[in-house]
């Protein structure tokens, strides 16, 4: 008891070290002067929940102990009934957006853009156990791209949306070479440079991309040729002038909303038959062991450009379809903390399960928009809450469940 006492003090002690020079000053100011005042509730309160956690940390770990042990399970539904649940959701999220407000409708579709993303890069560190922090940079590239074609030689979306994806998946294709021979932290360094290269491209070439300015004006996606604006361009007609509606930006924003669902699940399709396929077993090989992968005859070169190539490709049209939602693009969307965001919903989701990605998705979108509040410790709270899974639960909110033999002791 005292030495775990001793150790909560320690650990309360760094964390008010560490805390005080980040959250526990405000900077005032007061006629001609500068203040730095000490906000102590604040740093007493990291401390005193420090030293709780390390104080009840055995008692936890000794309490997930016992409910490991347990042989309480629940239920595993059969896969007609899996089939049935998931049409149920699906029919529930095609009819909610028009019973609801605009605000929530707009974060709904900002929650399927982060599914997209979310499955793609479940693809490359969830399946193939590549640790890759660039993946924003094929998000840049899907949505500049659309940008570009359309700046240029005046593409729509939907010209522009295979395009994206296929610039995406070139530009994944390319990164996997140097990283072929790469693994843990060193990938993961690389893969971080790349993004912050295709991001400083960005900003450098202005005469090409706007520089930090980036490009406006980019339009909303059509519905079968009609525009989903107020005025159409001389020659088009909108959508609600053909179907006798006067217009509504509700309208534009539950279209934007049943794009994104559609492409999320179409998405969440692909990437569950990939992984059913030949190429989703080589994945899993690569990441559970690349040595035992190569004695067994297959090529991890392949395997790896593979993953980068077809999750990046997902990455670009969740980027086209940024664009498309916001108008506007700018190399300030895709920075380092995006590729960190995308990761966390893989990790806290559990790697390698899809339906956990799209419930971290959920849950990182939605309850920082519901704690507005405490928007300025969301970065704080943001860390506690993955060190709290890391230490708790490694596996992820819900963790894919493989075929495996127990032997029976």
């Amino acid at each position: 008891m005292a030495n775990r006492l001793t150790h909560a003090l320690i650990a309360a002690f760094m964390a008010g070290v560490i805390v005080a020079p980040i959250f526990g000053f405000q900077i005032l100011r007061v006629g001609v002067k500068t203040e730095l005042q000490p906000d102590w509730p604040m740093i007493f309160t990291g401390m005193a929940l420090v030293f709780i956690v390390q104080l009840l940390k055995p008692l936890l770990h000794r309490t997930r102990q016992l409910s490991a042990g347990s042989s309480f399970t629940l239920p595993k539904p059969s896969a007609r009934v899996r089939q049935l649940l998931m049409l149920l959701v699906v029919l529930v999220a095609l009819i909610w957006p028009f019973t609801t407000g605009r605000a929530q409708v707009d974060i709904a579709t900002l929650v399927l853009i982060y599914v997209m993303l979310g499955l793609g890069l479940n693809i490359v560190v969830g399946f193939a156990g590549l640790l890759d922090l660039g993946f924003v940079g094929f998000y840049a590239v899907g949505a500049y791209t659309y940008a570009l074609l359309y700046q240029y030689l005046g593409w729509g979306f939907w010209e522009a949306l295979p395009a994206a994806g296929a610039m995406a998946a070139l530009f994944g294709y390319l990164l996997g070479f140097p990283v072929l021979r790469l693994r843990g932290d060193y990938l993961a360094i690389v893969t971080l440079g790349f993004g912050e290269i295709i991001r400083l491209l960005l900003i450098n070439l202005y005469d090409f991309t706007g520089g930090p300015d980036g490009i406006s004006g980019i339009p909303k996606p059509t519905f079968f040729g009609y525009v989903m604006a107020r005025r159409a361009p001389e020659g088009e007609v909108t959508f609600h002038d053909m179907m006798g509606w006067s217009f509504s930006n509700q309208d534009v924003v539950i279209y934007l909303y049943l794009m994104a669902l559609v492409l999320a699940l179409v998405t969440l399709y692909v990437s569950n038959r990939l992984i059913r396929m030949p190429i989703g077993r080589a994945w899993e090989a690569l990441r559970e062991d690349e040595i035992a992968c190569r004695s067994l005859g297959m090529n991890p070169t392949n395997i790896k450009l593979s993953a980068f190539t077809i999750g990046a490709m997902f990455a670009g049209f969740g980027g086209a379809f940024f664009a498309a939602r916001q108008g506007l693009v700018n190399p300030e969307s895709f920075t380092f903390i995006e590729s960190a965001l995308i990761l966390a919903i893989v990790v806290l989701g559990g790697m390698g399960s899809q339906l956990g990605v799209i419930l971290a998705a959920v849950v990182l979108t939605v309850v920082p928009e519901l704690a507005r509040e405490f928007q300025e410790y969301r970065m704080l709270i943001f860390g506690l809450v993955m060190v709290f899974m890391m230490a708790w639960r490694p596996q992820g909110l819900l963790p894919v469940s493989r075929p495996h033999v127990e032997l029976r002791t």
